[in-house]
């Protein structure tokens, strides 16, 4: 097995174990959010697949008590503090969108093997894989519209609303309701529920098929469904993402008062 030396990622922890990349975020586990610099490995591990046809398979975890917490508000803040214009703010956003792109479509079947809280940006991430794993302990939340802000991130209204369903999504997105695994499975945000100590073998018995698999055919089939996910989202406005995000983000932020001589 290859491990993580071998690979040049600061907020990643990556292994390969032949046609397996075995991905994990936050590998000092001390903070679960999704960091700029976790949206930047990711982007460059999804781009360096194009020249890698060997890898079949990318299984998506995460290190410490939760997948993940969502995207990083304190980052953003920073970002329209830095840049007013919002210029910073929508290349942070653009890059969530970059990486949500590159795992729909990339040639390898994507996994995400799901623990304890997956909030936001978490939940957005997850849904762009072809399969998803969670434990019985999983806890999901759409928190956006409750921190003021447009459910506007990597595009993901769009896929969520095909794989769950547009009205229960609705539901949740309006309410930011926290919702169980039991549901998530219910509504097909998750494929497969098992206790965490279970959750791995859950995991290996869709990966041992998948690598023994045709990559043509598993190449092909992957594409003919993002196809027609895509054709289910004629409307997609994924690519105004960062705009939203950025306008509500700006005109929530506290305003210097200058008077006047």
């Amino acid at each position: 097995m290859i491990t993580s030396p071998h690979f040049p990622y600061k907020e990643l922890h990556v292994e390969q174990d032949g046609p397996v990349l075995r991905v994990r975020f936050a590998p000092s586990a001390q903070d679960s959010t999704l960091t700029v610099a976790a949206l930047d490995d990711l982007a460059a591990l999804l781009h360096s697949l194009h020249d890698r046809p060997d890898i079949r398979v990318l299984l998506l975890s995460a290190a410490g008590e939760d997948f993940c917490l969502g995207a990083d508000r304190v980052e953003y803040q920073a970002a329209l503090a830095q840049d007013p214009t919002g210029a910073v703010m929508r290349r942070i956003a653009d890059k969530a969108y970059r990486v949500c792109d590159a795992l729909e479509n990339t040639h390898a079947v994507t996994v995400a093997r799901l623990h304890g809280r997956v909030i936001g940006a978490g939940l957005a991430l997850a849904s762009f894989c072809d399969l998803r794993a969670g434990a019985d302990d999983c806890r999901f939340r759409m928190p956006e519209i409750g921190v003021g802000l447009p459910p506007a991130w990597g595009g993901a209204m769009g896929r969520l609303i095909v794989e769950g369903g547009a009205a229960r999504i609705r539901e949740l997105m309006l309410t930011c309701e926290a919702f169980d695994a039991v549901t998530a499975h219910r509504i097909g945000l998750l494929h497969k529920v098992a206790p965490l100590g279970t959750l791995d073998a859950v995991v290996d018995a869709w990966v041992r098929p998948l690598v023994r698999r045709s990559p043509e055919a598993l190449m092909l089939t992957k594409r003919m469904f993002a196809g027609y996910s895509r054709a289910g989202r004629t409307a997609d406005v994924a690519l105004l993402d960062a705009h939203l995000l950025t306008a509500q983000l700006n005109q929530a932020r506290p305003r210097r008062v200058t008077e006047r001589p």
